[in-house]
């Protein structure tokens, strides 16, 4: 099993000989991503998108999502994803004079991408800057991410209004926010930063909403949530936790017990 992040956590390699569920993830930076071998499932919380061997991708910043990593059968699950980091897609937008011009029309997390020839090359090439020494690697992968970026450009023109959007999350609904995300295991700072808000601010307009503390609030949502996934899904209780935004099964099973008087192993036993 290899999974590394090298050039200055530009260049994200994964290769996995079991299925791999990753959890929850903040997306902070949009990735050019291509799938070598076996399926990448990415679940915003709405809507599923897969990728499959061959596939090539835009996955857009400022998401929250999970992923599940199924290999091929016999096989290895292999993906190699270019972050393209805001410092040097704000240098190319005032060398080259390019900005969005209209807000993008899908609110899609990932956007399928048709593959082409200089795509593959790019990608070919990846595998010479892998084997440098990491050092060597920091210093050249910033123009390999100017070359991804200007190929978007080029082959699919309209990802412009994606890559260079540099608009920060505005303030937005925060309580239809928290009871669409509240599985997704991120910091209180990301929960704030997605609804557009400092984390005093999320913290005030929070309780206000809810009448308690984020912090309990999320473990009793997800509580609650884990409970009727057990008990109407018969869910085992090694997928919930992650399900529901637990960091681990430790945790969750001392809350749901402390909070329902008994284990959670106790409910799938139960008719």
């Amino acid at each position: 099993m290899a999974d590394s992040t090298t050039g200055m956590s530009k260049i994200l390699y994964r290769c996995y000989e079991t299925r791999s569920r990753e959890g929850e993830q903040f997306i902070q930076d949009h990735a050019f991503s291509f799938q070598i071998a076996g399926t990448s499932t990415l679940f915003d919380g709405k809507k599923s998108y897969v990728a499959k061997e061959g596939d090539f991708r835009l996955i857009r910043r400022n998401r929250l999502a999970k992923f599940n990593k199924q290999p091929p059968e016999n096989g290895e699950f292999k993906s190699i994803s270019v972050l393209l980091d805001q410092q040097t897609l704000h240098a190319l937008s005032s060398e080259l004079n390019l900005h969005a011009e209209k807000s993008f029309s899908s609110n899609d997390v990932t956007i399928p991408l048709k593959s082409h020839p200089l795509y593959t090359s790019f990608i070919d090439s990846l595998w010479v800057y892998l084997q440098l020494p990491e050092e060597e690697q920091a210093r050249l992968m910033e123009s390999k991410v100017r070359e991804i970026v200007q190929l978007l450009l080029l082959l699919n023109p309209e990802t412009r209004d994606i890559l260079f959007d540099f608009s920060q999350p505005g303030k937005i609904d925060l309580e239809a926010f928290m009871e669409k995300n509240f599985h997704f295991n991120v910091s209180l700072d990301r929960f704030a930063y997605l609804t557009g808000r400092s984390l005093a601010t999320f913290k005030r307009d929070f309780q206000k909403i809810f009448n308690t503390s984020p912090r309990h609030w999320l473990q009793q949502r997800r509580l609650r949530e884990a409970h009727l996934l057990l008990k109407e899904r018969r869910i085992p209780v090694s997928d919930v936790y992650i399900e529901v935004g637990f960091e681990n099964l430790s945790h969750f099973s001392f809350a749901f017990k402390k909070e329902y008087g008994y284990a959670p192993t106790e409910l799938l036993k139960t008719a």
